[in-house]
């Protein structure tokens, strides 16, 4: 199974599982389709950090990760 980190940025994320990027993308995290953006706000961005910004339940992004076949870290 693949792990997710959610301390783990998500340009860390998406270079290790480059399929997160449409992922993330479908659940309406445009930026991380655009190459510069995930090279420099990616670097400093957590999910849950862009779930805040976006408005996203944590809990839905989680839930579909997890569907997509990840484990997902929380730091809890």
């Amino acid at each position: 199974m693949k792990e997710l980190d959610l301390k783990k940025s998500v340009y860390e994320l998406t270079e290790a599982y480059p399929e997160l990027i449409g992922i993330l993308k479908e659940l309406g995290f445009l930026g991380v389709a655009n190459p510069v953006a995930r090279n420099t706000l990616g670097r400093i961005t957590t999910i849950p950090q862009g779930c805040e910004k976006q408005k996203q339940d944590l809990n839905e992004v989680i839930a579909r990760l997890e569907e997509a076949g990840f484990e997902v870290k929380t730091g809890a």
